[in-house]
């Protein structure tokens, strides 16, 4: 049986991931950790933790001691430099940590092409920084990501995303199954 844990799983990606990696391997147990332990996925497969995945010895604390992968779905652009810091840096950083002292396979990320600068340097920085640990990193960096459901003010530029597409893959919208598909196939590379 593989652990998986997820930090921030219960959203549109995490979700989605999980789905996906329990369609192609039910022998995996996912801990999704987020504030609320709130998951629209009801599965035996799936133990929902309420935590602060800020907190590393929090979150070390509510896993069990032998995990295969640890992946961190937690980011999203805001203006308050505090905010920004608890939704992008520090994730990332108890990912790495957690991901060390338990000797996991290899750690996930989502990085992300398209967004305020601010946010599209510091995914590139926090993947620099996850790729010098002695865990191997898996991350895939989509644009915007579609299908499976979302409808959000983001998914209305799809139409034109897809158009400015053609002239460079910068703006190429990616659906969903494809972002969580690359993803695991490049963590169980490492399995």
């Amino acid at each position: 049986m593989k652990n998986i844990v997820l930090l921030g799983g219960n959203g549109y990606l995490g979700r989605n991931f999980t789905k996906n990696w329990l369609e192609h391997d039910k022998d995996s147990h996912f801990y999704v950790l987020s504030r609320s332990d709130q998951n629209q996925l009801a599965n035996p497969a799936i133990t929902n933790v309420k935590v602060d995945v800020t907190d590393e010895q929090a979150v070390l604390n509510l896993i069990p001691d032998r995990i295969d992968y640890i992946i961190d779905f937690v980011g999203a652009p805001s203006n308050d430099p505090q905010e920004f810091e608890n939704l992008n840096q520090k994730p990332a950083h108890v990912m790495r940590a957690v991901a060390e002292k338990k000797n996991a396979k290899a750690m996930g990320f989502i990085g992300g092409i398209l967004g305020p600068k601010k946010f599209t340097t510091v995914k590139k920085e926090l993947i620099k920084y996850l790729q010098s640990s002695s865990v191997p990193l898996a991350y895939v960096e989509p644009t915007l990501v579609y299908g499976a459901g979302r409808k959000d003010k983001m998914t209305r530029n799809v139409p034109l995303l897809k158009f400015l597409g053609i002239f460079s893959t910068k703006f190429k919208p990616v659906l969903v199954g494809d972002v969580v598909e690359e993803l695991r196939q490049k963590l169980i590379k490492f399995g």
